[in-house]
């Protein structure tokens, strides 16, 4: 991990994120979440083994706050079947008549070389790829997710150039991290390798309030 301030080495940050996407998989996620995958990145244009990030892409989520889950629908009905070809029509129309009501949004996860803690990236857009305002984003938000980021001093959001991809991406500042991952750390009475592992489901589960993300609660529990 790092030195028991609450911080996280690469090495942790590499372990964790392994860990994190191993256990995503293992867990019955609801059908609203895609799986988490880690993004490996190019060093002098080579991949490298340690440099990259966590990515968490196509959340959909209805203008109220809520996660929705979007279904492909089957190419062909059955036939003998009326009433389950009834259901599908009448799902697709919702589908298309509520789309303009539906924002698409992505998570990354991006270690921080300068406050070494890993940092949350995210960006939303209409289904028309046209990205949002963080004014929009904001109204989005579920009103406890509101709350958090008006309540809590560490939950504020800034527009930062993604490290990874060079354009900016709205992010949660990453200045109070260590503080409160320290006091969070500090309520586990785990080894520090175990407490590494753990590390980014724990960040994870508060971080995720401020940005309306629902995490599981079986990724804490040991499989």
């Amino acid at each position: 991990m790092g030195g028991g301030d609450g911080t996280l080495s690469l090495n942790g940050f590499n372990a964790s994120a392994t860990a994190l996407v191993k256990r995503w998989k293992e867990i019955e996620v609801d059908d609203s979440l895609p799986d988490w995958t880690w993004r490996p990145c190019s060093t002098m244009g080579t991949p490298s083994e340690v440099e990259g990030y966590l990515a968490l892409e196509g959340v959909y989520r209805g203008c109220g706050g809520s996660q929705v889950c979007v279904v492909s629908l089957p190419e062909q009905i059955d036939e003998n079947n009326d009433s389950d070809g009834a259901d599908v029509v009448a799902n697709d129309t919702w589908v298309q008549s509520s789309s303009g009501n539906v924002h698409v949004y992505d998570f990354h996860i991006v270690y921080s070389y300068s406050y070494k803690v890993p940092v949350l990236y995210f960006q939303g857009h209409r289904s028309d790829g046209q990205l949002l305002t963080l004014d929009e984003i904001k109204q989005g938000l579920p009103s406890n997710s509101l709350k958090v980021l008006s309540e809590s001093k560490w939950t504020f959001i800034t527009q930062e150039e993604h490290p990874h991809l060079s354009r900016p991406w709205f992010t949660l500042h990453p200045c109070a991290t260590g503080d409160w991952m320290k006091l969070l750390l500090e309520e586990s009475k785990a080894a520090y390798e175990e407490q590494s592992l753990r590390y980014l489901p724990a960040w994870l589960s508060v971080v995720g309030q401020a940005v309306g993300l629902k995490i599981p609660l079986e990724l804490h529990c040991k499989p």
